[in-house]
């Protein structure tokens, strides 16, 4: 595999310390903290590790604190329930004696049911959209800087927006943002990698979907942007390493906070999971 596939396995390749604690750590790639979904994708994943014969269908997160990419994080699985249908987790990580994340899971056994979904929007396909080398020479050259920065750093997640141009026009749009989204390189079979690499890459953008109304990005540095609290919910199984539509919104932003929503398709329109998150988006004029 690939240096960057490798940096995402490894992200998941906790290491067991006692019957419910795991260590995990950051790839070196220079942030100042730690990414957001990489806590919640490895929270997850420690979850997973001590459920069996059940999948999960959905996790509530806080974020506490500012994660140290120098430190491993400890993740401290509580199990609160395992009852006949459904099994409740708890999850503290942990860095220099101190929760930076708390997350609730909870997994269900696999059972029939009502189905229903909401159609997937009309946008191109990802084939239909310029690839990274293609970006990189023809379009994020008219972008700003802290844009063409963000969208050429190297990560395990392959990303094709559908409205990148909103960057180069800063004008107030309709808060909408689609976006295609892949692993760079096959994953394993086991359902909890490909849910937890979800997780992972729920938290890439969707705060700066909040913005979008307001002509501005969490690109500006007037701009002080942070994840706050996140939700997902897995409705049917999907493969991450398979292209996923990953459409956003956002209703309502007040109180220097943005809250946003997303819902995840495959590549065949199936609804395969959503998200709901609201973050920190105070203007800091001060910046300028």
């Amino acid at each position: 595999m690939s240096q960057i596939s490798d940096s995402l396995t490894s992200i998941l390749d906790l290491e067991p310390l006692e019957r419910n604690l795991f260590r995990g750590r950051s790839p070196k790639i220079g942030w100042q903290r730690v990414f957001g979904g990489q806590v919640i994708g490895q929270a997850l994943y420690a979850a997973c590790k001590t459920v069996e014969g059940r999948q999960p269908h959905s996790l509530h997160a806080y974020f506490l604190l500012p994660g140290d990419p120098e430190t491993p994080i400890i993740y401290e699985v509580e199990r609160l329930r395992d009852g006949r249908s459904f099994t409740t987790r708890r999850v503290l990580a942990i860095q220099h004696g101190q929760a930076i994340f708390a997350m609730s899971a909870s997994f269900q056994v696999e059972e029939p049911g009502y189905e229903h979904q909401m159609p997937m929007p009309n946008v191109p396909m990802p084939e239909d959209l310029p690839d990274r080398e293609e970006m990189k020479r023809s379009v994020l050259p008219h972008m700003p800087d802290a844009v063409r920065a963000y969208y050429q750093r190297e990560r395990p997640i392959e990303i094709r927006p559908v409205e990148l141009q909103r960057y180069a026009t800063g004008e107030k749009m309709e808060p909408k943002f689609n976006v295609w989204i892949r692993a760079m390189e096959p994953l394993p079979d086991e359902p909890a990698v490909h849910q937890s690499v979800l997780a992972y890459a729920s938290d890439l953008m969707l705060l700066d979907s909040s913005l979008i109304a307001h002509g501005t990005s969490v690109f500006d540095k007037q701009i002080q942007g942070a994840s706050l609290d996140h939700a997902l919910w897995f409705h049917r199984p999907f493969r991450a390493d398979d292209w996923l539509l990953y459409s956003q919104d956002s209703p309502s932003t007040s109180g220097a906070r943005g809250f946003s929503r997303g819902l995840v398709f495959d590549r065949h329109g199936k609804l395969v999971a959503s998200v709901a998150q609201e973050g920190l988006i105070r203007p800091r004029p001060d910046r300028g």
